[in-house]
């Protein structure tokens, strides 16, 4: 299985989760171009693709799926409230039924031989989900848009071979920054964004001998910087209750600019 992060970040995110057999996507939230560009660049076409996994609509998340959607005929998944948002958003009033597909938390939905189990997120959207997703005994996660963890989200991300988890940003950047006081609040709220303190904690309950990457992501390209982002995440692990160190892992920052490498697990 690989994971590979094609953009992420708060102006669009798109991550590539495949094995020799099936490609999926999470997100189609940069252009289409920028999309069947890093499809290319890890050797998939465009008419590969088994489908895309929605995790909510706002427009960083689905910029580029009507284009791609209706080039391909892609089966797009998400939750009712998030297909309902995405056809009107995504101009896709009269894209075909059947091809797009809702998915319950909690739910198992297997697609070649990749077994994908959305799960709850908090976030100011429709109805809002994370995935996971397994192959065998390998299974990956991309959990982003979540203002707050709990016992649930860190359940869920359990045994992971590979995580991309949300490292948006740096508290003190953004009271301080430029953003006015409601989209500052926003942010900071139970429906927002996690810090990058906040996913250094989350990263300190799932953290195991087994887990081999770490991809921080969806960073503000206002309220953050990607060296204060992975810094701040290795302190918090190694200052952590946890027997590791941040050295004992693999930790990348996912670019909203230029592809990660591919993270074969």
């Amino acid at each position: 299985m690989r994971l590979v992060s094609i953009a992420s970040g708060s102006s669009g995110n798109c991550i590539y989760i495949g094995t020799e057999k099936t490609h999926i996507l999470i997100d189609a939230g940069i252009s289409n171009k920028r999309i069947q560009q890093g499809l290319w660049d890890i050797g998939v076409k465009g008419e590969e693709l088994c489908g895309v996994f929605v995790t909510h609509e706002h427009s960083d998340h689905i910029k580029g799926l009507g284009v791609l959607a209706k080039k391909y005929q892609i089966p797009i998944f998400g939750t009712r409230e998030t297909l309902e948002e995405v056809r009107k958003k995504a101009a896709l009033e009269s894209y075909p039924e059947e091809l797009l597909i809702p998915v319950l938390p909690d739910v198992d939905v297997l697609v070649g031989d990749l077994r994908v189990k959305p799960f709850r997120i908090d976030h100011d959207a429709a109805n809002p989900v994370a995935y996971r997703v397994q192959c065998g005994q390998k299974s990956v996660a991309v959990a982003t848009d979540m203002g707050h963890y709990d016992q649930y989200i860190i359940d869920h991300l359990q045994g992971l071979d590979a995580v991309l988890l949300e490292s948006n940003h740096d508290v003190r950047m953004l009271e301080t920054g430029p953003y006015p006081y409601y989209l500052k609040r926003r942010i900071l709220g139970e429906h927002g964004h996690l810090s990058n303190e906040t996913c250094g904690r989350l990263l300190t309950h799932i953290l195991h001998d087994r887990l081999k990457y770490i991809l921080l992501g969806h960073l503000s390209k206002e309220n953050n910087y990607e060296e204060l982002a992975y810094e701040t995440v290795r302190l918090e692990i190694s200052q952590g209750e946890t027997p590791y160190e941040a050295g004992d892992f693999s930790i990348f920052v996912a670019s909203r600019d230029r592809m990660s490498e591919i993270l074969t697990i």
